[in-house]
């Protein structure tokens, strides 16, 4: 009975408040706001939107194939091959069929075709792939037409609260639009690219939708899809794309002719401001982004950037952390320069720094086979450029992983991407090729030394 009588109280609440909320609405006053619809934006948008196809052939591995008796008897079989396909989507940004998607979706791909809005199919080349961004650029093959196109937006114009619209191919249905607003800006913690500054937005984002379009209500390009938050796998409101700044340079270094993406390079690794580190520096707020290291001759050193200097702008842009300043850095053109705000001994001075391009010569990078423990693993000589896509300290010097094959023996140890590799049984490590001849060397026991995350590390395995 209580139950019921509540019921009641809220039926009759309800009732009372229902004309007062009604006071709130209006009837449209002409047919025109009847009329009112995304239509023509997606009408104008969509042809640009693709579906990327990709294939590669990956081999089924026998698991008796690890047993060394079972290769003694048996020998070692023809492997059975399988097609692997992957869905995603894409954006005509050339109208020469230049198309830009997620790196994730082409990944490892043999084949790569795309799909336009009406149907048509095209066989398509991958130009550049961009992991430190997760994007791709891909160019259609022998066709002679032009392509519809969307012009890019300035991404750091967009505001929280603007509506935006989602084009691409969830799960594989077809082109579908969604629509929703941007929910937040420089997101800087999801965990995803090296470059962690994403837009985010409500509206609805699902698997097949990467490498698709968010577009702002003027129909240009405000970022690529690239991710979602969901405990199901479906879209739950929190999705995540690469904001256009962004995209803008990864497209102009594929324009360019260029196989990889030609970045400005600072020579310094910055820190994030804890609250403790705010607290011993006297700051209000843990913003900025605290020097921990600049290289000899970079171009932070030439600035006159300095150890334990606090960068809190860039060109006029309030900087919050570290991931917020390299997005705003990487996003620079080269060939001029950068203004810095950094807060040193109390004071803010203003630095210029020369936005070029980090050396990369003698990486000499090779893949490891002799039979060790770093069978399979590819390793170079560190350059600055190297040091700055793997996040090194500048002015590190060394020889590096840089990669490691998924059946190699190095990857089963234990190794890992980033490894420097400091001595081998004694023996200092300065070149691969030092490496190498020490990989080859007959040991029933394997003395490393390596550092990880700054940390020296002494490791000892069997032969």
């Amino acid at each position: 009975m209580t139950l019921i009588r509540l019921a009641a109280v809220l039926l009759i609440s309800a009732t009372a408040t229902t004309p007062a909320l009604a006071q709130d609405r209006r009837v449209p006053s002409s047919p025109a706001e009847l009329k009112m619809s995304y239509a023509p934006i997606v009408q104008r948008v969509q042809p640009a939107v693709v579906n990327v196809y990709a294939a590669k052939t990956v081999q089924n591995r026998n698991p008796f194939l690890d047993d060394p008796i079972f290769r003694r008897f048996f020998g070692v079989p023809g492997q059975p091959e399988q097609m692997q396909r992957s869905l995603g989507s894409g954006v005509m940004v050339d109208p020469s069929g230049l198309v830009v998607t997620n790196n994730h979706v082409i990944e490892g791909a043999d084949q790569v075709k795309i799909s336009l809005a009406d149907k048509r199919e095209f066989e398509a080349e991958i130009v550049l792939k961009d992991s430190r961004t997760d994007l791709a650029v891909l160019r259609v093959k022998d066709s002679k037409e032009k392509f519809a196109t969307l012009d890019f937006a300035n991404s750091d114009e967009l505001l929280v609260g603007d509506v935006v619209l989602a084009i691409g191919n969830p799960f594989g249905v077809g082109q579908t639009v969604t629509h929703g607003i941007i929910s937040a800006l420089a997101r800087t913690q999801v965990g995803i690219t090296d470059y962690q500054f994403f837009i985010q937005t409500d509206a609805a984002i699902n698997p097949g939708n990467s490498g698709g379009a968010l577009v702002d209500m003027t129909g240009r390009l405000a970022g690529i899809n690239t991710a979602i938050f969901s405990r199901s796998g479906g879209s739950q409101g929190i999705g995540f794309a690469i904001p256009a700044n962004m995209v803008r340079v990864v497209v102009a270094s594929a324009k360019s002719g260029g196989k990889a993406v030609k970045r400005p390079w600072l020579g310094a690794r910055l820190q994030a401001v804890t609250p403790e580190i705010a607290e011993t520096l006297g700051l209000k707020l843990p913003n900025g982004a605290l020097v921990a290291n600049v290289a000899p001759n970079s171009p932070a050193a030439r600035a006159g950037l300095k150890l334990s200097d606090l960068v809190v702008a860039i060109d006029g842009q309030i900087i919050d952390d570290p991931n917020a300043f390299d997005y705003r850095f990487a996003t620079r053109p080269l060939g001029g320069t950068a203004q810095i705000d950094v807060q040193r001994g109390g004071k803010t001075i203003k630095l210029t720094v020369p936005l070029e391009t980090a050396p990369d010569t003698g990486r000499d990078e090779i893949v490891l086979t002799a039979r060790s423990p770093f069978q399979g693993a590819k390793v170079a000589n560190i350059s600055p450029a190297l040091a700055d896509e793997l996040h090194l300290d500048a002015g590190v010097e060394g020889v590096v992983v840089t990669d490691l094959a998924d059946d190699g023996t190095a990857a089963n140890v234990g190794f890992q991407k980033g490894d420097i590799i400091l001595a081998v049984n004694n023996q200092k490590i300065a070149r691969t090729g030092d490496l190498e001849k020490a990989s080859k060397a007959a040991s029933r026991i394997w003395r490393i030394t390596l550092v990880r995350g700054g940390q020296q590390i002494n490791v000892t395995l069997g032969g």
